[in-house]
């Protein structure tokens, strides 16, 4: 089984049917693909604590997991997003830790949003199968999903962001024809 590292490209919410707010959604480009994954919203905030950098008032679930993981002199080498099943997604956490000098390596089954909102903390590699990128992958066009450069010239470099007020990386954004099917 071939497998990608993939990027995480934003958190957002998708948009309904009927043009309402959806679900909250992580989107990975693996293989010059977008493999959409809803979230809970608790999920989706982690991952954005995490991507921005923000550090929460007191631990979330996630931070006090690499903690305890680090305390125990364990490590996350990566995340892998292997499988797909009736509209779900499976991952495993491949972990490492070493005693007396011996390497002892675990492999943990988890939700792809807990993986990804590690692996966004540790920095290890996201790993999708081409199974699942067969399976989920849409391409960026399809989703009205701009590509980085193609918006920075379209932009004309980096500006503020009118709803943050923080410097805009013009990582991604929709066309304004475009129907979008997420909102970030």
């Amino acid at each position: 089984m071939a497998t990608h590292e993939a990027t995480v490209e934003g958190v957002g919410v998708g948009v309904g049917d009927d043009g309402g707010r959806g679900n909250p959604v992580v989107l990975l480009r693996a293989r010059g693909q977008l493999i959409p994954i809803f979230v809970s919203t608790d999920q989706a905030q982690s991952m954005q604590h995490a991507i921005d950098g923000t550090p929460f008032e007191r631990p979330l679930t996630h931070d006090l997991f690499v903690d305890m993981v680090a305390e125990f002199g364990a490590a996350i080498d990566r995340v892998r997003i292997d499988d797909l099943a009736d509209g779900t997604f499976y991952a495993k956490i491949d972990t490492e830790q070493y005693h007396g000098g011996e390497r002892s390596d675990m492999v943990f089954d988890a939700r792809p949003s807990d993986g990804i909102a590690l692996a966004l903390r540790v920095d290890c590699p996201i790993i999708v199968s081409d199974e699942v990128i067969d399976a989920a992958g849409r391409d960026p066009d399809e989703l009205g999903f701009a590509d980085e450069e193609d918006v920075r010239r379209e932009r004309g470099g980096l500006g503020e962001d009118p709803d943050t007020g923080r410097e805009d990386d013009a990582g991604f954004g929709f066309g304004e024809d475009d129907d979008e099917d997420f909102d970030f």
